[in-house]
Parts: C-alpha cells; sequence; structure tokens
C-alpha cells in the first residue's frame, strides 16, 4: 500500500486510494482557553466519511484526536474549567500549552510515520514535560485502516508530577486523561461494543451513523497491553472515547522518570459486529 504525505507549514495531511485519512496539525492557532495543542482533524475511513467532531459548542477544547491531561499537579492540560472537590467546575489562570519543536514524516514499507518533539509548559510558562510523539498509519486493508499513536512524557521538572482527573478530584465517572477521541455530532447515541464507563478491558468500539450519507464507520480502540486502563466513554449527550491515564487512581511521575503509553485504532467502514472485531484483533495481535 501507497502512501502519500502532504506537507504544509502548520500540519501534514496522511493520504492513500485518493483519500486524506487524517490531518495532523501541529501548529495550531487557538484562544489560550483551549490549552493549545496539536491534533488530528478530520479524520477519515477509507470512504472519505469524517469520524472526528471539531470544536463542538458544548466543549471548544475538543479537537478531533488530542493526547493530552485534564490534571497536572493542579495544570490542565486538557482545555476548559479545572474541576476541585467540592466546588465543581472553575475557570482558573492554570491552562498549560504544548509547544511542537520538530516534527518529521516520512513512508516506507507500507507505513507513514509522523514523528514530533514536544515541550509542556505551564500558563506561566515552566517547562514541565518532554515529549516524544509517533503517528502511524498502517495495515490498509479493503474496509479499514490502522493509526497507532505512541508517546513518551519525561518529566523535566524538579519535582514530581501528579496525573490525576475530574475524577480523582471526585466527580463521579469523569475520569477522562490522555488519548481522547471526540466524535462527530451525528455519532450521539451510537453504539459502545466492550467495557463500560470506568470499566476494562483490552479493547472498546464505537459505532456511528453519518447524517446525509447512508453508512456507518466503525472506531475500534486498542488499550496499551503494558499498562490496561479504565476506559472513559460516552454516547450521550456526545460520543466520546478515552483510554485514561487517571481515571480514578492518580498517577506520580518522579523527575527525570519517563511514561510511556501505546495504542492502536482501527477506522472502519461500516458497522462492525463483536464478532468482526474479534477476528480483526486476532488477526492483528500486537
Amino acid at each position: 500500500m501507497t502512501f502519500e504525505l502532504v506537507e504544509n507549514e502548520d500540519s501534514l495531511i496522511v493520504r492513500t486510494r485518493g483519500t486524506d485519512l487524517f490531518r495532523y496539525v501541529h501548529q495550531p492557532v487557538m484562544d489560550p482557553f483551549e490549552a493549545p495543542k496539536p491534533y488530528l482533524h478530520p479524520v477519515r475511513t477509507l470512504a472519505g466519511d469524517v469520524v472526528t467532531g471539531y470544536r463542538p459548542h458544548d466543549h471548544r477544547w475538543h479537537k478531533g484526536i488530542q493526547l493530552t491531561a485534564s490534571w497536572v499537579s493542579g495544570q490542565n492540560f486538557w482545555g476548559g474549567g479545572t474541576y476541585l472537590r467540592g466546588q465543581g467546575y472553575v475557570d482558573l489562570p492554570n491552562l498549560g500549552t504544548m509547544r511542537s519543536l520538530a516534527v518529521s514524516a516520512a513512508t516506507s514499507h507500507g507505513r507513514a510515520v509522523i514523528s514530533e518533539d514536544l515541550t509542556w509548559h505551564t500558563r506561566a510558562g515552566e517547562h514541565w514535560i518532554d515529549e516524544r510523539r509517533t503517528l502511524t498509519a498502517r495495515d490498509v486493508e479493503s474496509d479499514s485502516w490502522t493509526l497507532e499513536v505512541t508517546t513518551a512524557l519525561t518529566n523535566v521538572h524538579d519535582t514530581a508530577l501528579v496525573f490525576g482527573s475530574p475524577g480523582t478530584q471526585g466527580r463521579e465517572l469523569a475520569g477522562y486523561s490522555g488519548l481522547f477521541w471526540r466524535g462527530p455530532r451525528d455519532f450521539t447515541g451510537g453504539d459502545v461494543i466492550g467495557p463500560a464507563m470506568g470499566e476494562k478491558g483490552d479493547w472498546l468500539a464505537f459505532v456511528g451513523t453519518h447524517d446525509e450519507v447512508d453508512r456507518s464507520s466503525t472506531l475500534l480502540f486498542l488499550d496499551d497491553p503494558e499498562a490496561p486502563c479504565h476506559w472513559f466513554v460516552r454516547r450521550e449527550p456526545f460520543p466520546a472515547v478515552n483510554p485514561s491515564l487517571a481515571f480514578d487512581e492518580e498517577l506520580t511521575l518522579a523527575p527525570g522518570d519517563t511514561l510511556s503509553r501505546h495504542y492502536r485504532i482501527v477506522v472502519a467502514d461500516g458497522a462492525w459486529t463483536p464478532e468482526r472485531l474479534s477476528r480483526h484483533i486476532g488477526e492483528h495481535p500486537w
């Protein structure tokens, strides 16, 4: 399978079979309240159907697929208000920024690979995290393709960093943090196959139906087998999936240590059944 790369000043587009599979915006321009960070949008199936939402009116900081954190030692790299125990969501001067230092892309052996070095900075400008991120498009089949996401977060601060979420701050079933997919508005009320909110499981799938065209799409999310998560997932009031870094328990990263995660997202045409999902996973082991 041949991939094409289109390089723009602010973004990279990965294309195959005449379809732009995704656009990765590594130099975003956005309001500080949205915690500026890179994102993937639009993400498409091989049929060209868009399976990500962008800056919805209910959460302007939701942009396609992002890798971020809602709570890091009191700082918010997610965007929007910060949930505080006993107070609820509060708008605070704690919204961080991710800066892309270097990004490169190449195609070989049936893959397209984007590699990026980023730094995470607090609102006060303190440099807390160095990140090495890779995005790999691979395994193009008749009706699906796979996005592989890896990240390595290194604490370059002089004290330990604590990763948490609204869930660790006391908001029940709101433990979002880490790799986050926001689906398009027409996927609201779609079908979830796999673990329920807050449960563990190796994988989770979301099946949605598109407006305007008589088609459905399936996104299959595979968790990092070395670090099992609790899933954050919603069908309503909006579609979202997140293998959480810290659903209801905080995660501490000592100075100099690195937190690594490895995920896969299969983007498929059609409404896949549990049997089809299981067969695909069996044919594509880690």
